[in-house]
């Protein structure tokens, strides 16, 4: 363990920009010929320690047949809008970038979301409402001494995310004011839940209405300080009652909820923010569909979150099929502590970044942000093995595998890009983008365990290259 750690630290100690070498001399006539177009390309390869570096390519006007692997890209073919990559900011996560001087706090959060230079530009944030498990302590905006109960919501308050969340958020929304934000609840307050306890139980029924304009608080009250909550999703993990905060709720809960309190109470409060259904594993898309095959449901969803602590990314295409006009998000995966940035790094860009876009997801979201070198702060019995994408260690930062996997969509893949076609390859697994901008973007992983020679290919033009065995590369022009 002592050796993987030293091996990480290392990888975060080496510049962050450099220059490599991404395409190779293939010695035929191709790489005499005038080129017609140039691009970037941006590597990170474990297997040469180079993390996140760019050089330059160019295309060429096809000549020769090759026999390498060609990936070829058609944007005639059009899929769904990218809103965004990003992470889940934490409160624990908005504890350690708080507490940080704020020239060192300023400097990583414009690393992280500016858009400019060799900054990444993270554009989207999950957000908790109220406490996730990665908070130092459980709360809700309206706890009550036992027994206690507020039905008209009086003593609602913001209060607790006022310290370290919400000044970090507005920090972050001056460095990126476009930046998407969903807010995801571990919990209701205790006094709504049948077993009067963060951890478990179930939503009663008498509240409802009442949980509903909890919903609709939060919403303008974070308004009221600046923050736009673009969607939320209803219960994180519904079908996993062990965490804390955590709370059990099955489809049809949901479902009933939806229509009969949340959907109704949204369109009287003129609240617009997104309601999207489930946030738990694509084992169980059955959970979803329980809800949108229901039109009385379904008129107030705009779509479908998962998670992958379960089942297969695949499974997420037939929700799409089911149902075209909802969309489909991916809003949290973690990195177990202490990572691996060669096998993080390719199994979180092959099945996420490229699996997940390829099934139609509008967004992909790694999960904490940021944590300390022990892992830390959590509730009691909340996770101990997070990695954050980010460890914070006073006003030190360490740079972990999920920054490099979010790197390579957030900086190049921008809100509002489309993706488009580009053939699949077991060999190297892509995905492909036309930004708003008019520049294409592809994503590629060797998945072949050894390094692999290739072409893209794009009308009549061509480039060759080369991955080293578990490198990712995203390409620009």
């Amino acid at each position: 363990m002592k050796t993987l750690i030293a091996f990480i630290l290392l990888f975060s100690s080496l510049d962050f920009v450099g220059s490599v070498t991404a395409a190779k001399n293939s010695g035929n006539e191709r790489n005499q010929e005038k080129s017609n177009s140039a691009g970037t390309a941006w590597i990170t390869s474990p297997e040469s320690k180079v993390l996140f570096q760019s050089s330059k390519f160019s295309f060429v006007a096809k000549s020769k047949v090759s026999h390498d692997p060609e990936i070829v890209i058609d944007p005639s073919q059009t899929y769904q809008t990218i809103d965004g990559f990003g992470n889940c900011l934490t409160g624990g996560s908005a504890m350690l970038l708080h507490r940080m001087d704020a020239t060192s706090r300023q400097a990583i959060l414009r690393e992280l979301f500016a858009t400019d230079g060799n900054n990444i530009g993270i554009s989207y944030l999950r957000i908790s409402i109220g406490a996730s498990d990665l908070d130092d302590r459980v709360f809700s905006y309206d706890d009550l001494p036992a027994g206690e109960t507020d039905s008209t919501l009086a003593q609602f308050s913001l209060a607790p995310d006022k310290t370290d969340l919400i000044p970090v958020l507005k920090e972050i929304l001056a460095i990126n004011p476009d930046i998407k934000i969903l807010g995801s609840p571990w919990s209701p307050p205790t006094w709504m839940k049948t077993n009067k306890n963060s951890k478990g139980g179930s939503l009663k029924t008498q509240y409802y209405d009442t949980y509903a304009r909890y919903f609709v608080k939060y919403i303008q009250q974070m308004k009221c300080e600046g923050i736009t909550i673009d969607a939320i999703t209803i219960q994180n993990e519904p079908l996993h009652p062990g965490n804390n905060p955590s709370m059990f709720m099955p489809a049809e809960e949901q479902r009933q909820f939806i229509k009969q309190s949340l959907g109704p109470i949204f369109a009287a409060s003129g609240v617009n923010a997104k309601i999207i259904v489930y946030d738990h594993n694509a084992d169980k898309p059955d959970y979803p569909l329980t809800i949108l095959n229901d039109p009385e449901a379904a008129k107030y969803v705009d779509g479908s979150a998962f998670h992958l602590y379960g089942g297969k990314i695949e499974a997420l295409t037939p929700v799409h099929n089911a149902h075209p006009d909802k969309n489909l998000y991916f809003t949290e995966q973690w990195v177990g502590a202490p990572g691996n940035l060669a096998g993080d790094l390719a199994w979180h860009v092959r099945t996420l970044i490229i699996g997940g876009t390829r099934n139609w997801c509008r967004n992909v979201l790694e999960w904490n942000l940021a944590s300390d070198p022990k892992n830390n702060p959590h509730t009691p019995g909340g996770c101990t093995e997070c990695l954050g994408t980010i460890t914070i260690d006073g006003n030190a930062v360490t740079r972990n595998p999920a920054y490099y996997i979010l790197a390579h969509a957030a900086k190049l893949v921008r809100p509002g890009s489309v993706r488009i076609g580009s053939n699949t390859n077991e060999a190297l697994p892509n995905v492909a983008f036309k930004t708003p901008d008019g520049k294409i973007v592809l994503i590629v992983q060797n998945n072949r365990g050894m390094k692999i020679d290739f072409n893209i290919s794009l009308e009549n033009n061509t480039v060759s290259l080369s991955l080293e065995k578990d490198a990712v590369a995203t390409y620009v022009w």
